[in-house]
């Protein structure tokens, strides 16, 4: 049996990271590099990082921690995913976001299906060297605004930060 699709690798320097947040984004695959199917990111999260509340109703993200700790809030309760854990978060808009509580990195493994959502961390991100953190950005009204149309471009909605809070 002939195959011509080869098998893809990337050394642990690889890949391009990009500050997000002020959380570090490093994609491994893209969408581009398999026809869309799926994209893999590796996110290292400080301490009081993490997204806030989104939701997108077209594709499913999946979580592994590699290291560390963070809490998952969702519409349906809160988890704290320690190393080890497994997080899926199906399609169909469920509200989530995560927060690393703790004052050490916390290190995730991101997997998206289909691909796509590394394109909006490309689009609101900005590059930097893996492990690099930059200050998360301030989001007044504008930025606020120019977010929520990135987002909405991409799939995504974005909510307030107390948005899940009980």
């Amino acid at each position: 049996m002939e195959n011509h699709i080869k098998p893809l690798t990337i050394a642990p320097e690889a890949g391009n990271s990009i500050s997000v947040a002020g959380n570090n984004y490093r994609i491994l695959v893209t969408g581009k590099d398999t026809g869309g199917a799926f994209a893999t990111i590796d996110m290292l999260i400080p301490p009081g990082g993490g997204p806030g509340p989104h939701a997108h109703a077209d594709f499913e993200e999946s979580f592994y921690v590699v290291e560390g700790e963070v809490e998952f809030k969702s519409e349906f309760g809160t988890y704290v995913a320690t190393q080890g854990s497994f997080i899926s978060i199906p399609k169909g808009g469920v509200v989530h976001g995560f927060k690393n509580k703790t004052k050490q990195t916390a290190h995730l493994l991101c997997t998206v299906v289909p691909a796509g959502l590394e394109l909006f961390f490309e689009e609101v991100g900005q590059p930097v060297a893996t492990g690099q953190f930059l200050p998360p950005p301030v989001l007044d009204a504008a930025t606020l605004k120019r977010l929520q149309g990135i987002a909405e471009k991409h799939g995504q909605q974005l909510f307030p930060p107390n948005y899940l809070d009980k």
